[in-house]
């Protein structure tokens, strides 16, 4: 803005200043973003006005997104005079010292707003709007709607709420293709677990949505055809014009170099020098102006000729291609749902499989439609594998009553997360074709018996045996760990149980003593075989005896 008297404003003499502000409120009614806005200038190599102060010369500098979001909202460039708009507060921090603060107050709170105070670029209604969209654009607070368009493929991003408790939904992105879908943060809890108040994917909801919008725009197709054939040269032209001012305005830099530098004395050397390097200066700004005119000329896009409108109006008529069509970016396609649509209410029916949708229009219609969810087939209720593997190997030697106590002990429950008992195992043993155990008549011999059938065969009690195992004086098996002990009844086992003590035999701390090793030593030689040992079951002195011969040489015992 320009002025010479005291409170006059006019717009800019300067045509490349007042096109550029133009532009830049132009390029925001198309892409209702100024982050976009500033992107598009900086796509297209434009340079921005800037002039600190009234007596400043004004400078063209790259453009910043600061200074296109003050151009954006200042309301100056509506036409109107305001003062007032910030308030200076002085405060007490909390360390006692006292501080001011620049507080931005709302409109409501101005002191002086006068409206078409002046010529605009835009008018107060335009300017009113534009503040609307960037609110809009700013992250949304918790239970509100909106939020700028982003990049994901979900096209409610922003707009779909939660039609059970009114939240916004939140979107999300599975799988190796990324597929969209919505669900409420409002956490419950069922069956002592956190569940989401609504979860689903999006594909489904969103092809109901974009059908109802193209169904509701069908009458402007043809329109909206036309203005997409004329969109790329508009673009086009509105950055070509801005060019041909930087070329003319580098033009009277240049010119107005060379006139100063003409002007100067010629003896004052000195002066003439840092002249001549400006007029250089100018004089390559000025070339590479027009070669980038010259070269953005050239990719000027070809104005259509009648056949290619006519064969774009009948592809009008076909909203649903338009809409499918490979050049039509994810963020254009949620850019024009928000043109008619303001909010999107999701409500899920799990138990009919559909979703019922609100579709609230801008001026307040409101569309309702149903949709069918996927039915997805529920996981077959079956007992895992290895559950069923260790079934048939323990059927094999055990009766269902232990085969249910072993797979408790090991944390192994039903399919339906049930604990395991004898009438369970017989029925997953019968559906599953697995024989049942049989005690034979006779037992052979070397059979695996269990502790309590092995304590009858050797004549000893089933906890002596328990702890001799657990020494590591005999041997035993398991079919799996936690099943039961089973030891294997052989004519060299049946001789380690005698009666009486043999010659040579000692008792275990005697046996401590004449090798000179503790007595888990002496258990650990006896299982692997190293030393000889056999048990005494009766008498008063019944227990282990181990036959000790100490091979160890004796240091201090000296040969003769």
């Amino acid at each position: 803005m320009w002025g010479e008297a005291d409170g006059e404003v006019r717009l800019h003499p300067d045509e490349a200043v007042v096109s550029a502000l133009h532009a830049v409120f132009a390029r925001f009614n198309e892409f209702g973003s100024a982050r976009r806005v500033w992107l598009w200038l900086r796509s297209e190599n434009l340079s921005f006005p800037l002039q600190l102060n009234r007596n400043e010369q004004i400078r063209w500098v790259a453009p910043t997104y600061n200074a296109i979001y003050n151009v954006l909202t200042n309301p100056v460039y509506a036409g109107a005079y305001c003062y007032g708009k910030t308030r200076t507060e002085r405060y007490v921090d909390k360390h006692g010292t006292l501080k001011t603060r620049l507080r931005r107050l709302p409109q409501s709170q101005w002191a002086v707003l006068i409206r078409e105070h002046h010529e605009g670029y835009i008018d107060w209604a335009t300017y009113e709007a534009n503040q609307m969209r960037l609110a809009a654009n700013t992250k949304p607070r918790p239970h509100e709607t909106g939020g700028a368009v982003r990049e994901g493929a979900a096209l409610l991003q922003g707009l779909a709420t939660c039609g059970h408790c009114g939240r916004s939904l939140k979107t999300h992105y599975r799988g190796t293709n990324q597929t969209p879908g919505y669900h409420c943060s409002n956490k419950g809890i069922e069956n002592g677990r956190g569940v989401y108040c609504l979860n689903i994917g999006g594909l489904q909801i969103d092809t109901a949505v974009a059908l109802a919008f193209l169904h509701a725009v069908e009458p402007a197709g043809l329109e909206a055809a036309v203005q997409a054939a004329e969109r790329l040269e508009a673009d086009h032209d509105a950055a070509l014009a801005q060019w041909r001012l930087t070329v003319e305005r580098t033009h009277y830099e240049a010119l107005r170099a060379e006139r100063r530098y003409r002007a100067v004395d010629p003896e004052n050397r000195l002066v003439a020098r840092g002249l001549e390097t400006q007029w250089e200066t100018q004089l390559r700004e000025l070339e590479q102006a027009q070669a980038e005119l010259s070269r953005r000329e050239q990719l000027r896009p070809r104005t259509l000729n009648p056949e290619q409108r006519k064969s774009l109006l009948v592809l009008g008529k076909d909203l649903k291609q338009l809409w499918d069509a490979p050049n039509l970016t994810v963020r254009d396609r949620k850019q024009l749902l928000r043109t008619l649509l303001e909010e999107v209410s999701i409500t899920v029916q799990r138990e009919h499989y559909q979703a019922h949708l609100k579709l609230r229009w801008r001026g307040g219609k409101l569309t309702e439609c149903d949709i069918a969810l996927p039915r997805s087939r529920p996981a077959t209720i079956r007992t895992d594998e290895d559950t069923i593997a260790l079934v048939r190997r323990l059927a094999e030697h055990h009766p269902d009553a232990i085969i249910a106590g072993i797979l408790n002990a090991q944390g192994r429950v039903t399919a339906r997360g049930l604990r395991f008992n004898q009438s369970l195992v017989g029925n997953l043993r019968r559906h599953w074709h697995i024989p049942c155990f049989e005690l034979p008549a006779v037992l052979p011999d070397g059979e695996l018996l269990s502790i309590r059938q092995a304590a009858r065969a050797l004549g000893t009690a089933p906890s002596t045996l328990h702890r001799w195992v657990n020494d590591g004086f005999i041997a035993a098996e398991q079919t799996t760990p936690g099943a039961p002990w089973r030891i294997r009844i052989t004519d060299s086992l049946r001789r380690r149980f005698v009666e009486h003590s043999p010659e040579g035999y000692v008792v275990m701390q005697e046996a401590t003593k004449l090798l000179g090793v503790s007595r888990q030593t002496v258990l650990q030689r006896v299982k692997r075989g190293e030393l000889d040992a056999v048990l005494v079951c009766h008498g008063r002195r019944k227990g282990l005896r181990i036959k000790a011969v100490n091979d160890q040489p004796d240091l201090f015992e000296h040969s003769s």
